[in-house]
């Protein structure tokens, strides 16, 4: 979006839920319409006061016929195309050798670019291999493994070549692509033009970050299934996301062509090697400028409604654990200790039972405790923070966070900081947890859990006050 918008472009964005845009920079600058891609004409509708249409839309970790699902959305999307009149589709897709049986994942993506193809309107292809960048699942996927494996057991698929390419670079062709002349209608091969075993991305990593090199261990068999558990329970990467990832490494994913060059060779001419776009992620890491992650993305079987309103929870059965914590420190300093919850902030409480906890998660199949969060200092709505979701922000005073763990029943977490009133009364941290259960699991589910949160939440909200006094008195210390 951000280059688009540089490039000159006037955008629209189509989004089942506008509100998770509501915090993002550059939202004022495009036109949001609300809509789903199963709503042809909704969509076709939108699409008549556009020239272009970025399809980047796929179902990877949603689990069941994800492939029927994403060619229906794909056949809806090219009709709408077609009936608005557009001039190009713009489809990003993934590498892969010819003539070879392909993983679930990467063969639904083929599918999805033959749609486009056969469409009327004339689509842009891209097919790209392993993506390098912060922010990128694959990228992630080579960090932890690269940093917390001083040594691996692998299997022979680490020795499987791969041709990677900077995230930089990808979405220079995906922004050049809307204004290539003439009718394309074909798929082109991105690379960096640089090959290497994909145990060599892992070595190379280490040499950038500073690391030792890691021992790999490479065991002749695929062993995909069992792989993707492991990448799964060692890395932030949810099961449902690690699998397919492990899956589509089973085969070399190697550019077969270059033809792109004919039409965007200044783009080739500046392209990042493997190491620079390695060095750029971590800077950006550092320096704490991601723009999006893998981890913002929504797995619609593991989203909740929102929370209703306090008044509509009549006649439903709603658990709630409240506490407040009054403190004379400002507000603004409780607020900035809310907002910079999660990620290596940790909880303010028994970090063991919060790990133990994300762990029971991920191995039943969830997100676990380790996406971590885009920023560590602001949020936006929509985005993960370990195995929350940004649900709403009242920058300044509330923090509503969703549950992403595999729970029966959904669940919520507010952080507030509320102002004392005129009559000298303290400032106060108010915190509530709630949770409405499904059946009679989820009643017992709560009951197991008091004891629990008698002991995690009241050190939690004790804790964040006791943080922002500190954050207070260090920033009074610093002015002084």
């Amino acid at each position: 979006m951000p280059r688009l918008l540089d490039a000159g472009y006037r955008v629209s964005v189509y989004v089942r839920s506008p509100e998770k845009l509501s915090d993002v920079p550059w939202r004022t600058d495009v036109e949001v319409i609300q809509g789903d891609l199963d709503d042809g004409p909704r969509l076709a509708e939108a699409l008549r006061r556009c020239d272009s249409l970025y399809y980047l839309a796929h179902s990877m970790g949603s689990g069941g016929d994800f492939e029927s699902k994403e060619q229906h959305m794909a056949k809806v999307a090219a009709q709408a195309a077609e009936q608005a009149g557009l001039s190009r589709i713009i489809f990003l897709g993934g590498l892969h050798p010819e003539g070879l049986q392909l993983s679930r994942h990467m063969r639904s993506r083929e599918k999805v670019a033959q749609v486009f193809l056969e469409s009327s309107v004339d689509a842009v292809v891209f097919r790209a291999g392993v993506i390098i960048g912060s922010g990128s699942a694959s990228f992630e996927m080579i960090r932890n493994l690269a940093e917390r494996l001083p040594a691996m057991v692998a299997p022979s698929w680490v020795k499987n070549l791969v041709e990677p390419i900077a995230i930089r670079d990808v979405l220079a062709y995906l922004v050049a692509a809307a204004d290539l002349p003439g009718k394309i209608n074909r798929e082109f091969d991105l690379g960096s033009g640089e090959v290497l075993p994909y145990a060599e991305l892992m070595n190379q990593y280490c040499d950038v970050a500073q690391l030792p090199r890691r021992k790999i261990l490479v065991v002749p068999i695929p062993a995909k299934k069992l792989a993707g558990l492991w990448v799964g329970l060692v890395t932030p990467i949810p099961l449902g996301l690690a699998l397919p990832l492990v899956e589509s490494l089973q085969h070399d994913a190697v550019a077969g062509e270059n033809d792109i060059d004919r039409y965007l060779a200044e783009i080739r001419g500046g392209l990042l090697s493997y190491r620079e776009a390695v060095q750029l992620a971590l800077g950006k890491i550092s320096a704490a400028d991601v723009e999006t992650t893998w981890a913002s993305a929504t797995n619609d079987a593991q989203v909740a409604a929102p929370l209703p309103s306090d008044p509509e929870w009549s006649g439903r059965k709603v658990f709630v654990d409240e506490r407040r914590f009054e403190t004379p420190v400002g507000v603004e300093f409780l607020w900035q200790v809310i907002e910079g919850i999660g990620g290596d902030n940790g909880w303010y409480s028994l970090p063991l039972a919060w790990t133990l906890r994300g762990w029971m998660d991920k191995i039943s199949g969830g997100n676990g405790l380790v996406r971590g969060r885009r920023n560590p200092t602001r949020l936006r709505v929509g985005e993960a923070v370990d195995w929350w979701r940004v649900e709403n922000i009242e920058r300044g005073r509330l923090l509503r966070l969703r549950a992403e763990l595999r729970l029966p029943g959904a669940a919520w977490l507010e952080l507030e900081a509320v102002k004392g009133t005129d009559d000298g009364s303290e400032n106060t941290y108010r915190q509530r947890a709630i949770f409405f259960p499904r059946g009679l699991s989820g009643r017992l589910y709560w009951y197991s859990i008091l004891p629990f949160h008698a002991v995690i939440f009241a050190a939690m909200g004790k804790n964040i006050a006791k943080a922002a006094a500190e954050l207070a008195a260090h920033q009074t210390t610093e002015q002084i």
